[in-house]
Parts: structure tokens; C-alpha cells; sequence
């Protein structure tokens, strides 16, 4: 099927977007799928993937399993991918056989910490100070140069507040000791920001290179896992959402990248003017800071990541009816609470499909739109 077509080609209704990863960002993206009259085919390993509920096909495989992933490219026009963590070599092969979007070069860029700080600082933008740490000689001279408090993280695969750890100004430093406990894997230390808000620009690019992002909104974490979405993002500064914007930009455009990402940032208090802005990290898809979207602005995040890679005009950014947004993430046994949230007048409950509640997990979300006052 996908022979026919070219990475330029704009897909007709009635084609089939096949996207990898079946979580709740796949099940949402083929949801605001249907509703522009695409199929949607679910690669995924999983066999109770939530993806797999709202698919047309689905194919159940390891994400290593390349002659899965050649056919499943091969059977449809498009794939896109909810997640990150994709092994290079299956991106390869699914490149060969159908358009990939966003491409396999803005995967590996963002899906290794080291790599994506680099480049980021490379576009001349803001970020933590960073040293690559392998050993505990590493690590004691790259705190030497950056300072306590700083984070420790695994260059790839942590999520959630997964793969790192504080190491805090006061104390003995056992770097040996510390750096076991990642079992070896590549590390990267990064300085502690000291930062007074995190906001999240979420923002689309096309085909054609035209670009759309939503207002910067402001995120609350809880034990390292997204609590809160608020949009507008309170007492943010004109210059400071504009920075905001325009980094954005200039990452997605040296990425060549195609469909939404969101950039995670950081505001640092100025005493002679707005907020610095400070980039912490890329998500090279749509983004759980994005979800107020579906009912909050004109066009969801996961519609745009449709258009974007279907090839289509982006749509709309704007908030619905000027409204104030806020989302609120239902983790583990929070989402016991949906009987209470669909009586409640004005909250928009989702639920993602998932079988088992435990803590921090997301299992839904809901979002309510407010006056702007």
C-alpha cells in the first residue's frame, strides 16, 4: 500500500495510518484518526495495548522483531509512533518500506540525554550544564565542574522520574556506590536549575515546514509524574512566552521534524526583568502536557499530530471561546472516582482503557474549561 506514496504525498481519507506504541497517546491519536475518516493499524507488544480497542488492525510484536515491523509498514501510507524509546534499527526498517514521521534522525537526536542536550545548546538555546558520566571518576569530576545539588539520569529510556536521582549539596559522596545504582548504564549528570515555574510548549510542524504551537501552559508534578496542566500559564510574561515560542521553533526546524513534540521548560526568576527560559528536555511526540487540547482549543494536539503527518493543513492553536484551561491527570486509584467526575457539570472525563490501577499510573485524565479571569 504504502509503494504508492511519498513522504510529500498528502493521504486521502480512507488511508491507513499505522502508528507504533499502543499506549493512551496511540489510542488518542487514532481516535482524532477517525474522525478524519483514516484507518488506523496499532504495532505494539502488548496484547491488551489500550490502542488496540479503537484500531482498525493491529499487530502484536516485539519492537526488535524486524520482519514484523517490515510488514506492518508495508500494510499501510503512513506510521508515526507514540513513544520514544524505538530501537534505531526498527525505525530503519520502517522507514524503508512506508513514510516515517516524525523522521528516525529527531528519534535518535531526542531519545538519548546527552545527544539532545548537545544539540539543543548547539541551536544556542539555554539548558542545565551537563557532563557525560561513565565511570565514578566521571561523575567526581563532573560534579567538581557542575556542583551539588545536581541530577544523575540515565542517558535513555527514563521517563516519570524513572533512571535518576538527586544528589544533594550536603553529605559524603560515595560516587562509586551512587553510579551502581544505575547498573551501569550510560549517565548524564545535569546542574540543578533553580527554577520558580515548568511550563511546556507543545507545537506542530508539517510537511510543507508551516508551524502551529499552543500557548505555553504551566505543569505541577507530584512525585515526578504530571499532576497538572494549567493554561494560560499564570503570570507569564509576553517576552517570556515569545522566548518560549521561538525556541520551539528553532528546535523543530533543525530537527526537519514532521507531527507535534512538546519542549519541557524551565522559568528562572530575573531580579531585572521576566523569566529566563531554560529548556529540560524534548518529547518527540504528542505529549501528556497537550491533552487540555482536546477540549480546549480549537484543534487537539492529536488531530494536529494527524494533519501534520497525513500532510495536511495544521489547524487552529487557539483556546476555545478564550476559555481557561486545567487538566488534571487520574493516576492509579484516582480513576476509581469516574462516577463522581461524569456527574459533575463542566468536566470532560477520559478514561484510557487500562485493566489494573496501580500507583502512578495514568489511567485517564479529566479537564475542565473555566472563565479566564
Amino acid at each position: 500500500m504504502s509503494s504508492i506514496l511519498t513522504s510529500s504525498t498528502p493521504l486521502r481519507p480512507g488511508s491507513t495510518l499505522g502508528i507504533v506504541g499502543g499506549g493512551q497517546l496511540g489510542r488518542m491519536i487514532a481516535l482524532a484518526a477517525a474522525n478524519y475518516g483514516l484507518k488506523v493499524h496499532v504495532f505494539a507488544p502488548e496484547a491488551d495495548s489500550p490502542a488496540f480497542d479503537v484500531s482498525a488492525a493491529r499487530t502484536i510484536a516485539a519492537y526488535d522483531d524486524v520482519a514484523a515491523l517490515t510488514r506492518f509498514a508495508a500494510s499501510v501510507d503512513v506510521v508515526t509512533y507514540e513513544f520514544e524509546n524505538i530501537p534505531a534499527a526498527a525505525a530503519e526498517a520502517l522507514a524503508a518500506k512506508a513514510p516515517l514521521h516524525p523522521n528516525a534522525s529527531a528519534l535518535a537526536t531526542t531519545q538519548d540525554r546527552l545527544t539532545e542536550k548537545t544539540f539543543i545548546t548547539g541551536l544556542g538555546i539555554e539548558t542545565a550544564p551537563f557532563r557525560a558520566v561513565d565511570t565514578a571518576e566521571d561523575l567526581t569530576r563532573a560534579l567538581a565542574e557542575i556542583g551539588r545539588p545536581a541530577v544523575l539520569k540515565t542517558r535513555r529510556f527514563g521517563y516519570d522520574g524513572k533512571g535518576q536521582r538527586m544528589i544533594r549539596a550536603e553529605g559524603d559522596l560515595d560516587a562509586a556506590a551512587i553510579l551502581a545504582e544505575f547498573g551501569g548504564a550510560p549517565c548524564i549528570l545535569e546542574g540543578f536549575v533553580p527554577f520558580e515555574a515548568e511550563v511546556s510548549v507543545v507545537a506542530a510542524r508539517g510537511i510543507d515546514g508551516s508551524f502551529a504551537a499552543y500557548e505555553p501552559c504551566a505543569n505541577e508534578h507530584r512525585n515526578h509524574i504530571l499532576a497538572v496542566t494549567r493554561v494560560p500559564a499564570p503570570g507569564l510574561a509576553p517576552q517570556t512566552e515569545a522566548a518560549a515560542l521561538g525556541m520551539a521553533r528553532r528546535i523543530a526546524e533543525a530537527l526537519d521534524y514532521v507531527g507535534v513534540l512538546a519542549v519541557e521548560m524551565f522559568l528562572v526568576p530575573q531580579a531585572d526583568g521576566p523569566a529566563r527560559v531554560v529548556v529540560n528536555e524534548i518529547a518527540p511526540r504528542v505529549h501528556n502536557s497537550g491533552h487540555w487540547t482536546i477540549e480546549g482549543a480549537v484543534t487537539s494536539q492529536f488531530a494536529q499530530h494527524v494533519r501534520a503527518v497525513s500532510g495536511w493543513p495544521l489547524g487552529g492553536t487557539a483556546r476555545t471561546g478564550g476559555l481557561a484551561v486545567t487538566m488534571h491527570n487520574l493516576i492509579g486509584a484516582e480513576a476509581d472516582d469516574w462516577s463522581r467526575l461524569l456527574a459533575e457539570g463542566g468536566a470532560h472525563l477520559h478514561l484510557y482503557g487500562k485493566g489494573e490501577a496501580r500507583p502512578g499510573r495514568k489511567m485517564g485524565h479529566v479537564t475542565r474549561l473555566l472563565p479566564n479571569v
